[in-house]
C-alpha cells in the first residue's frame, strides 16, 4: 500500500499556459495525438475541429430513472434537438428506436448500469458490448467512475475493461465522474476524479462545474474536460455556468435537463451552442434564448 503520510498538496497547475508545444500534434482535442486515425476521427465527430468544443445533448437519465419530465416521449421531446447538437449521448435502446439513423452527431452510448435509482447506483457494470457499438457506429462510450463511492475498485476496473476494448477497435471512451449525494463537491475531489480516469485511459472526462478552482481541474486533466448540466437552472444561470466553465478550460458541455426541461428546450439548445462556439457572453446567450423562443412561439400560434 503506498505511504500517504506527508503528501504535499499540488500547486501549480500552469493554468495560464497553453499545452505543452508538440503534444497536441496539430490534432483539435487535448491528448489525442497519439491515437490511432480511427479513434481520431470518431473523436472529430464529438468535438468540432473549428472550435475543438462540444455541445453534447445527453439524455440517458431514463437508464436509472425511467421516464423522467422531459423524456417522457423521446421520439416527439428528443429527437427534433438532435440536428443541433454536436453529439448525443444516449442508450443504445434509445437509439435504436427513437434516434434518425440520418443524424450527424456524434453517438456517445451509455456503456455501464444495473441499478435503478431505488438501489446503490454505485453497483454498475459493463453493460454493453464493444461490437454492439460497432454496429452502431458509436463514436464513444460512456461509463460511470464512483470515486470514494461503494464500488469504486468496480467502477474503475470497468473503465480500464472498457478502454482496453475501446482501444481495439477506435471508440473512444468518456469517463463520467459520478458523485454521491455525501461526497463535497470541491475542486480537490474532482482534480482527483478526473485525473483518474484520464491516467486510466479515458479519452474524455466529464465532470462538474465548480466556481473555486475549476480551472485547476482542466489544467490537470490531460484529456478533454466536457461539464454536466446537472439539476434544472434557470437558462441564463446553466449559461452562465456554461461561459464559465470554458472560459475556465472546458472543451464543452453535456447537457440534459437544463435543455430538454427548459420552457423551450429548442431555444435553449442554440444558447448554449452560442456559448460555446461562437463566445456568446451569458446576457448575449439568454437575449438569444429569448429571441429564438418567442419566434418559435410565434411560428406555433400562426
Amino acid at each position: 500500500m503506498a505511504d500517504t503520510d506527508g503528501l504535499i498538496d499540488a500547486r501549480d497547475f500552469g493554468t495560464s499556459a497553453p499545452a505543452a508545444s508538440g503534444l497536441s500534434g496539430g490534432f483539435h482535442v487535448k491528448g489525442a495525438h497519439g491515437q490511432d486515425w480511427g479513434l481520431r476521427n470518431r473523436l472529430s465527430r464529438i468535438f468540432r475541429p473549428d472550435t475543438g468544443r462540444t455541445v453534447m445533448l445527453a439524455f440517458d437519465h431514463g437508464y436509472f430513472v425511467g421516464p423522467m419530465a422531459g423524456l417522457e416521449r423521446l421520439d416527439t421531446g428528443i429527437a427534433p434537438l438532435v440536428p443541433a447538437a454536436d453529439a448525443i449521448m444516449m442508450t443504445r435502446g434509445a437509439l435504436r428506436t427513437s434516434i434518425p439513423p440520418t443524424t450527424d452527431a456524434g453517438i456517445v452510448l451509455r456503456a455501464s448500469g444495473g441499478p435503478s435509482i431505488l438501489r446503490e447506483l454505485s453497483d454498475e457494470h459493463i453493460a454493453l458490448d464493444i461490437e454492439d457499438a460497432l454496429r452502431l457506429n458509436a463514436a464513444a462510450l460512456a461509463i460511470q467512475v464512483f470515486i470514494g463511492g461503494e464500488h469504486e475498485s468496480r467502477s474503475v476496473a470497468n473503465l480500464a475493461a472498457l478502454v482496453d476494448a475501446g482501444q481495439r477497435h477506435g471508440v473512444a471512451v468518456l469517463g463520467v465522474t459520478a458523485v454521491g449525494k455525501d461526497m463535497v463537491r470541491d475542486a480537490r475531489y474532482f482534480r482527483l476524479a478526473t485525473r483518474i480516469s484520464a491516467e486510466m485511459g479515458a479519452h474524455v472526462v466529464k465532470t462538474y462545474y465548480v466556481e473555486d478552482g475549476f480551472e485547476t481541474v482542466t489544467a490537470s486533466c490531460p484529456v478533454p474536460i466536457i461539464v454536466a448540466g446537472g439539476k434544472k437552472l434557470p437558462e441564463l444561470d446553466a449559461l452562465t455556468m456554461a461561459y464559465r466553465s470554458i472560459q475556465e478550460g472546458a472543451a464543452g458541455v453535456d447537457m440534459g435537463r437544463n435543455i430538454f426541461q427548459s420552457e423551450s428546450p429548442a431555444a435553449m439548445l442554440a444558447a448554449v451552442r452560442g456559448v460555446v462556439h461562437d463566445g456568446l457572453k451569458p446576457a448575449e446567450a439568454y437575449e438569444l434564448f429569448k429571441e429564438t423562443a418567442a419566434g418559435a412561439t410565434g411560428n406555433a400560434e400562426s
